[in-house]
């Protein structure tokens, strides 16, 4: 690249040199001091052409450095949001759902329709979970990193929803003993004359 730009600097810097020279006499006469300054100068601009045409290369590469590990950041933090939203589901289910379960205001047959509304929030979590490990573990149908930040991210917000969907359900549930237990204590109160 070098070579060709020195040899078109001196391309224009021949023809400048050989069609702008006024004859005296009938003899051409050369002025070599502007010559050679006109192809010094000629030089350093292509030397700094070369310089800039490097410089736009090198900032390419990092914007394209930049912009993988943005992508690698994206995924981790997507995935971190989905580790905790998953450790938030586990909380509840050893927690809340134990306690729903156990509680006296629920009849027996609704404890099957309570565990079955857990346990499809439940399994969805856990097929998140090996989808998850699937994308990050292979390199998943080619995808690039931004797609696959994508899905992740798409994934962070389903796991999101879920928790939202474990928190709605055992407040409905927690309404329903609360409710039933005033009720109890209505019905069971002794009323004095």
């Amino acid at each position: 690249m070098k070579t060709k730009i020195k040899i078109l600097v001196m391309t224009v810097a021949l023809t400048l040199f050989m069609s702008g020279n006024a004859t005296a006499q009938g003899m051409p006469t050369y002025d070599n001091t502007n010559f050679i300054s006109l192809v010094k100068q000629l030089i350093e601009s292509g030397k700094q052409t070369a310089q800039m045409i490097k410089s736009v290369k090198f900032l390419k590469d990092a914007k394209e450095a930049i912009e993988k590990v943005s992508s690698v950041v994206q995924q981790l933090r997507a995935v971190e949001e989905i580790g905790q939203n998953n450790q938030r589901l586990i909380n509840v289910m050893q927690n809340d759902v134990q306690d729903i379960l156990n509680s006296p205001y629920i009849k027996p047959d609704e404890v099957s329709k309570v565990v079955e509304s857990f346990d499809a929030i439940v399994q969805n979590s856990l097929d998140t979970v090996d989808f998850i490990d699937e994308v990050l573990s292979s390199d998943y149908l080619k995808m690039s990193d931004a797609e696959r930040a994508e899905i992740l991210k798409q994934k962070e917000l389903e796991s999101k929803q879920m928790v939202s969907n474990i928190t709605t359900k055992t407040k409905r549930y927690r309404d329903i003993i609360s409710f039933r237990k005033m009720q109890d204590k209505v019905n069971n109160r002794e009323t004095e004359y």
